[in-house]
């Protein structure tokens, strides 16, 4: 009778809910260790900061479907992340948990405000910070991993508006804004992507377990001046976590051609919040039918230039907006175009990736990619909801799209921080697209 009881209230419940309880997530943020003495990232000549606000992390969470795939999303406070130590953490966290590098998105919330990983500009990588990047992506990893449990998963798609806007903006003289004085704007050139994605993951009893959120800014910006810090979504997530309970992990949308020009950072981190949180009481619970993940390797070229006219927009530009940094702004550009001169029409490879939560999905793109690429893609997607989530498993520098290449501007000057054919925007959004075709496309037995 026990057992026939037993059944009875099994069959009550909803199939929804049996499909939701095969569901476990784990969730965990491991802290960065940086110092005074690290040259900081984000500007065009090396800078140093004296304390932190915040903690630089890595946070990671893990969904997994049983008897079938686990995904990881991971976030680093960090301006970038690059497939040379990325790979090898990828390798230790298959290892360690059995997750395969194609189900693992690692990507950087682009803070301006810690130490570099990479070689750009003016400025080379921290190696010492570097390597705690590294084993901090294992380690984030392989906790969350350990801390799989029975989870239910809540959605909403929600906005913030204000904090970020296009700011590729069109000045009179024809140059599209960088840096200097722009109060003779005439327009924007491109979109804003104001779409602010909420996934929420709870334990049977209602616990938080992880929360992840999805905007399109750049993230440049400190409460406490010339210090370290996450910046205002890394801010904004710690904050989150200390009300709601649980980890938070920030996820960087498509904002290459997006910036904060007019919120103060202690501001946007409120603004922020507000948006995250009225998203997380708006989530409803949503079915996951399947968690699953595709990668794939993308080639593309260094584009070839005219060193004449390459040196001329940085100088009219610099000279005009920016007189007094121009002529060290001008040399470091000199020396980048020295270095990439030999390099043109080079083949490279790098990464692209797809995952799903349910009807969620996301796309990994590792470059600082324009807004109105990433909209493209969210259109083309088979997906009720797909979102971007930019400078992913590697970095290639800035993709515009051709019409950003056309009207000129910092982002398509020639240098290690925009070095790709043009074109190449294009193409990775059609990649894209397709990966997510062929994810929608799959078995639900997993391969």
């Amino acid at each position: 009778m026990r057992l026939l009881a037993a059944l009875g209230c099994l069959l009550l419940v909803p199939p929804a809910a049996l499909a939701q309880d095969q569901l476990r997530v784990g969730a965990a943020a491991v802290n960065l260790e940086a110092d005074d003495s690290m040259v900081i990232a984000g500007s065009i000549g090396p800078r140093y900061a004296r304390g932190q606000e915040g903690q630089l992390r890595v946070t990671a969470v893990v969904v997994e479907k049983p008897r079938g795939n686990a995904v990881a999303l991971v976030s680093c406070d960090v301006l970038f992340v690059q497939k040379d130590f990325v790979e090898p953490a990828l390798a230790q966290i298959e290892k360690q948990t059995g997750i395969p590098p194609r189900c693992v998105l690692v990507s950087a919330t682009h803070t301006h405000h810690a130490p570099s990983v990479t070689r750009v500009h003016g400025y080379d990588r921290d190696k010492v910070f570097t390597r705690r990047l590294q084993q901090g992506i294992v380690q984030a990893v392989v906790q969350a991993h350990q801390r799989l449990a029975p989870a239910r998963f809540y959605f909403h798609l929600g906005e913030e508006r204000t904090v970020g806007q296009n700011s590729r903006l069109l000045l009179r003289d024809g140059r599209i804004y960088w840096i200097g004085p722009r109060d003779d704007a005439v327009r924007p050139t491109g979109p804003f992507d104001p779409q602010l994605p909420v996934l929420v993951f709870k334990s049977r009893q209602g616990k938080l377990l992880a929360l992840v959120f999805n905007h399109s800014t750049h993230t440049i910006g400190t409460r406490g001046g010339n210090v370290r810090s996450p910046s205002f979504y890394g801010l904004a997530a710690q904050e989150l976590e200390e009300e709601l309970g649980g980890v938070v992990c920030f996820l960087e949308g498509a904002s290459g051609s997006t910036h904060n020009l007019s919120v103060r950072t202690a501001e946007a981190v409120k603004r922020i919040k507000a948006a995250v949180r009225q998203a997380y009481r708006q989530a409803r619970p949503v079915d996951v039918d399947r968690v699953d993940a595709l990668r794939r390797r993308f080639t593309f070229r260094v584009r070839t230039f005219d060193e004449k006219t390459e040196d001329q927009k940085v100088v009219s530009y610099c000279r005009k907006r920016a007189p007094k940094r121009a002529e060290y702004i001008v040399k470091v550009f000199r020396r980048m175009r020295r270095e990439l001169a030999p390099q043109q029409g080079q083949r490279r490879h790098t990464w692209l990736q797809v995952l799903r939560v349910g009807p969620v999905a996301l796309a990994g793109v590792p470059a600082e990619y324009f807004t109105s690429l990433g909209i493209r893609i969210k259109v083309q997607s088979p997906f009720e909801h797909t979102y971007v989530a930019e400078l992913a498993n590697d970095w290639i520098g800035y993709l515009p799209d051709r019409e950003g290449h056309a009207l000129g501007g910092y982002q398509t000057w020639m240098g290690l921080h925009s070095y790709a054919e043009v074109g190449t925007g294009e193409r990775v959004a059609e990649e894209v697209v397709q990966l997510l075709q062929e994810l929608k496309a799959r078995q639900q037995k997993p391969k």
